[in-house]
């Protein structure tokens, strides 16, 4: 009879270790705005590097920086990938919104350089055109709005010349444009890419008139990390090694039918001019997501320009800790 219930406890511990086997690690909750900016992410999964190095990551989209704040700061998410001005401005008290509890976010990696485009509607050719317009933007006091504003004063366009909505993030903003119901709006690239190949105006661009500028990010809580180092350093490793594939030449094409395959309404050949966009040059996809922190100086300048209450932002480090990233890649 023991022996009996032994078999019998034996079977039922070796039926539950090996379905803990096979639903293998927690995926890390990964929360992001929609586009080719997750290419990365992608790339890792496809080639089984996450897998690899021993994680599964679980990709969420976001609809506005907002939710993707509140989020990761209640602990439904783990990590993001998001704009380095969002933790600027939430860590300083400049945010869109009140949070239910004072924020730790971090950025523990870079994402992209510049690559950031003012698109504006086809009829629309010059800055003193949008006098009267309604223009989109994720929120009115984070993320690219600034861009947006001081491209506008530059070239003798007010804030009070026009109007501001409030539509989330790259992909309804460009929905909303070709919809017409905006004028124009700051473009993450590559999604820029369609409504250019329809006539779309590109107005301004970042890297243009302000030169090196840290677009996006992966972005953690400090008290998460604390509990999680491996895991997050596993995760930036993965990301490095996926950007070390996609920056090799000789993938181009496999990428890019990564690409079309987490974007099928994009067709082949505006995919491989995303590659190309972003891939090459001065700005785009940064290797190995190494930060850049001039390029972090920058948003810091825009930032102590526009942002109320009004301060003046020096130290771009403040809202960095790179030691899980160097671990990740020594």
């Amino acid at each position: 009879m023991n022996s009996t219930r032994t078999l019998l406890l034996a079977a039922v511990l070796g039926t539950a270790a090996g379905a803990a086997l096979a639903q293998g690690p927690k995926p890390l909750e990964v929360i992001a705005f929609g586009g080719g900016g997750n290419w990365p992410v992608w790339v890792a999964q496809e080639k089984g590097l996450f897998a690899k190095n021993g994680i599964a990551v679980k990709l969420s989209f976001t609809p506005d920086s907002v939710s993707q704040v509140r989020n990761l700061m209640n602990g439904t998410y783990d990590l993001g990938t998001t704009a380095y001005d969002n933790v600027v401005a939430y860590q300083e008290g400049q945010g869109e919104t009140e949070l239910s509890s004072p924020p730790d976010l971090f950025a523990f990696m870079g994402g992209s350089s510049g690559s950031l485009r003012f698109v504006t509607r086809p009829d629309i050719k010059t800055y003193a055109a949008l006098k009267g317009q309604t223009i989109g933007v994720d929120a009115a006091t984070t993320g690219f709005a600034f861009i947006l504003y001081k491209l506008a004063a530059m070239n003798g366009v007010a804030l009070a010349d026009y109007k501001i909505e409030k539509l989330g993030g790259t992909p309804a903003r460009v929905q909303a444009l070709m919809e017409g119901r905006i004028a124009g709006t700051m473009i993450s690239s590559p999604s820029e890419i369609l409504p250019e190949s329809k006539g779309y105006t590109r107005l301004g661009d970042t890297t243009t008139t302000f030169g090196p500028y840290q677009a996006s990010i992966g972005v953690a809580r400090h008290a998460w990390a604390a509990k999680n180092g491996d895991r997050l350093i596993t995760f930036i490793r993965s990301y490095a090694e996926a950007m070390d594939w996609l920056f090799a030449p000789a993938n181009r094409e496999e990428a890019v039918s990564i690409y079309v395959k987490n974007i099928p309404s994009a067709p082949r050949p505006a995919a491989q001019k995303a590659f190309d966009v972003m891939f090459a040059g001065n700005e785009g996809f940064q290797r190995k997501a190494k930060l850049d922190v001039e390029g972090a100086r920058a948003v810091l300048k825009l930032r102590s320009e526009f942002a109320k209450p009004q301060k003046n932002l020096t130290d771009p480090m403040k809202y960095i800790d790179e030691s899980y990233y160097m671990k990740a890649v020594q």
